[in-house]
């Protein structure tokens, strides 16, 4: 741990002495910034595409189903989310070490176009929501002769 400190410590000096790194140093200070107050507040997700469908995994993990509500609207998914305490888990004097999970709301959104609303699965199994967004039959084109 000590060795990491020191390097990364020496790192950066080399960056502030080459201006030519000054952009990675701070826009890898700006991801790190940013992904320290989102822990655990991103529902990280796969999304597969096939011609007929999307399908999709979410890790929710510690969410009763109930909490979890999904919209489908103008080509865009919505997942909100509600946790609204946690089990304290401190010892007899109060004491915790830390305390990283979160309450309150958070959500995401997702772009996924031209999906059949009337036929859109979901299941929530572990901690894990699993979707199947089948698209839409594509419409048949009109062509139109220019005269």
């Amino acid at each position: 741990m000590a060795n990491d400190m020191m390097n990364w410590h020496n790192d950066l000096f080399d960056r502030l002495n080459d201006w030519t790194k000054m952009d990675d140093l701070v826009n890898g200070f700006g991801r790190t910034f940013l992904n320290a107050g989102s822990h655990g507040s991103v529902l990280k997700t796969d999304i597969k595409e096939n011609d007929d469908q999307y399908t999709m995994k979410v890790d929710i993990p510690g969410i009763d189903k109930q909490n979890i509500a999904l919209k489908y609207r103008d080509g865009t998914l919505s997942i909100a989310v509600k946790r609204d305490s946690i089990s304290d888990e401190s010892d007899k004097d109060g004491n915790i070490i830390a305390s990283e999970r979160q309450t309150g709301r958070f959500g995401r959104q997702y772009s996924l176009p031209d999906v059949d609303v009337d036929k859109i699965e979901a299941r929530y199994e572990n901690g894990v929501l699993q979707l199947t967004l089948p698209k839409k039959a594509a419409a048949d084109t009109h062509h139109i002769e220019i005269q």
